[in-house]
């Protein structure tokens, strides 16, 4: 598994290339929360599955996709649907897109009997959308065998999410059960892009 100063020093290369102009696509970059997926990715096993949203680089690294090959998709403008599906990894640019293919997943695997687990992964905004909850519900109504985890960046692409829906606590904030791990970390990059470039 790849480590916080390897996964660090990847998306400065990819900011410095996207603020150098050669990214003619846009980028959305972590930074801050290393700790925490690295803790999540330990419980994630090769035949698990992995879906997330158009933030997705460090799953994609940690999930044991080269790095070389993460970059090459990136350069090609490809930074916001990374799939790889030969490592089981699936994103998508859409919000809250990857959730009801995430609960069809694990209802395959639970119908098949397969020894394996998704994982889906999405932003606070999104946590907080109809699709996210009738997802998080139907798969624990249904014991399904997934987990969500719900990553805090407070970015919200430009509004803040507690102010937009008038509440001081999140629907998942805290909550770290069976089917939800919630994480919140600062990052000193932008919703999109890497702070330098204009992108639009």
């Amino acid at each position: 598994m790849m480590t916080k100063d390897e996964l660090i020093a990847f998306e400065e290369d990819i900011a410095a290339t996207f603020n150098a102009g050669k990214i003619r696509a846009p980028v959305h970059l972590y930074y801050g929360n290393e700790e925490h997926i690295i803790e999540v990715f330990k419980k994630i096993r090769p035949q698990d599955w992995v879906f997330c949203s158009w933030r997705s680089h460090y799953q994609c690294l940690l999930k044991g996709v080269p790095p070389a090959q993460v970059r090459d998709e990136i350069l090609a403008g490809r930074s916001i649907s990374l799939c790889f599906p030969e490592h089981r990894i699936y994103s998508s640019a859409i919000v809250g897109g990857v959730l009801p293919i995430a609960v069809g997943a694990a209802m395959a695997i639970k119908r098949s009997g397969e020894d394996a687990k998704v994982y889906c992964f999405m932003g606070e905004m999104t946590s907080e959308t109809g699709i996210a909850h009738e997802s998080i519900k139907y798969s624990r109504n249904h014991s399904l065998p997934i987990h969500f985890v719900v990553e805090d960046n407070e970015k919200s692409v430009c509004t803040d999410t507690r102010e937009t829906w008038n509440q001081a606590r999140l629907t998942y904030e805290e909550v770290n059960d069976e089917y939800i791990t919630y994480y919140r970390y600062q990052t000193k990059y932008p919703h999109a892009g890497a702070g330098v470039r204009v992108q639009f």
